[in-house]
């Protein structure tokens, strides 16, 4: 059978670290032949992900109109079976078996952050028409499974979840001469709060800055230091207002995309990760923490103590104190510390890619078997 797999958002941080690893993981399996739907200007990492990957070219951009039209077109033309589309959006005219991941509904439930009360409509019309259109639906997490029947008319058994897994990238090793290396360039002297993720106001990293702040009004925490790595702070004034309110400007350090190199290095040097969101469909940067033996504070709400389980301290992602408080014992406690270090490097042992892609094939399978 031939599966095309929708791979225009290949680049991007949390649908493309879903499709990266699924397509590293999924062609693996012999009993079908895929296509990846891709943009040119993707070819070069598209083949990396595998060698003999078939690509179909698309020119059409994610949420435009050209894509109902061209995608059903390439699919015609390559004569595919079955396509996956890892985010909510089936092309109105396509004619073979489809099955739609749709990792959460934050769109529906936090509309106030979209650009105009279209979009929430686009959102809302488009994911009812992918969960009736679609053979089967892949959610990442019991919570977005539950989202997904409390907002919308679909037979619980046409939903399965398939949990995320680590990316191999997230647990390499990290010779103490790089970790030394990149405390000195990020200009980490003390003892460093890090947050990871982009920085959309569902994030809830203006209450990591009140809680941070809260935290080093203790002298006891005065070599505290904030890392922040994210999206281009230019576009949330608010987080550098709430810095300046706070009076923490010289312990607050904001940067953009970052290699995953780098990255695991900030891991590592993290004496705490934090991530108190208030909304995730499954929540990957607690675990990739978690994997690099960093205690973390986390959410007690939507999918996120699904994921974390014991391995963190979890709190009201609304309340700063909670937030400052959960720091400041995990940085004061060290049979805390070790205790959440222990316990997360056990926890990620259940969250993998292989077995992620070994469920979705499965599902192809089963997807393209119904009548």
């Amino acid at each position: 059978m031939r599966i095309a797999i929708d791979a225009r958002k290949v680049t991007d941080f949390g649908i493309g670290t879903y499709l990266r690893n699924l397509i590293r993981h999924v062609l693996e399996f012999d009993n079908n032949e895929y296509v990846l739907l891709g943009h040119r200007k993707d070819e070069a990492l598209l083949r990396s992900l595998h060698s003999n990957a078939r690509i179909a070219f698309i020119s059409a951009a994610n949420y435009s109109f050209s894509e109902h039209l061209s995608i059903p077109w390439q699919l015609y033309r390559i004569g595919a079976d079955l396509l996956h589309s890892p985010h909510y959006v089936v092309p109105l005219y396509t004619s073979c078996r489809t099955i739609v991941t749709v990792h959460d509904v934050i769109h529906l439930l936090f509309p106030q952050h979209l650009p105009s009360r279209i979009a929430k409509h686009y959102a809302h019309f488009m994911i009812q028409r992918a969960l009736s259109r679609s053979k089967l639906v892949v959610t990442v997490s019991n919570a977005s499974k539950r989202d997904l029947l409390q907002l919308f008319e679909i037979e619980p058994e046409k939903i399965l979840v398939i949990h995320n897994g680590i990316d191999a990238a997230m647990t390499r090793d990290v010779p103490n001469v790089e970790l030394m290396r990149i405390r000195e360039r990020f200009q980490l002297s003390g003892r460093t709060v890090l947050f990871v993720g982009n920085i959309k106001p569902h994030k809830n990293v203006e209450r990591v800055i009140s809680a941070f702040a809260k935290v080093r009004e203790n002298l006891e925490f005065g070599d505290l230091n904030l890392v922040v790595v994210g999206d281009d702070i230019t576009r949330y004034p608010s987080l550098r207002r709430a810095v300046e309110r706070h009076q923490v400007r010289a312990n607050v350090r904001f940067f953009g995309f970052v290699p995953e190199t780098t990255l695991v290095a900030l891991y590592r040097a993290a004496d705490v990760f934090v991530f108190p969101s208030l909304y995730e469909g499954f929540g990957l940067p607690p675990l990739e923490a978690m994997a690099n033996g960093t205690p973390v504070v986390t959410s007690s709400i939507s999918s996120l103590p699904e994921v974390v389980g014991n391995a963190a301290l979890t709190v009201d992602p609304y309340n700063v104190d909670e937030i400052a408080l959960a720091i400041q014992r995990i940085l004061s406690d060290s049979e805390c510390s070790a205790r959440l270090i222990a316990a997360g490097l056990e926890r990620v042992q259940h969250f993998s890619w292989k077995n992620a892609a070994k469920q979705l094939d499965q599902a192809y399978r089963r997807a393209l078997e119904q009548v």
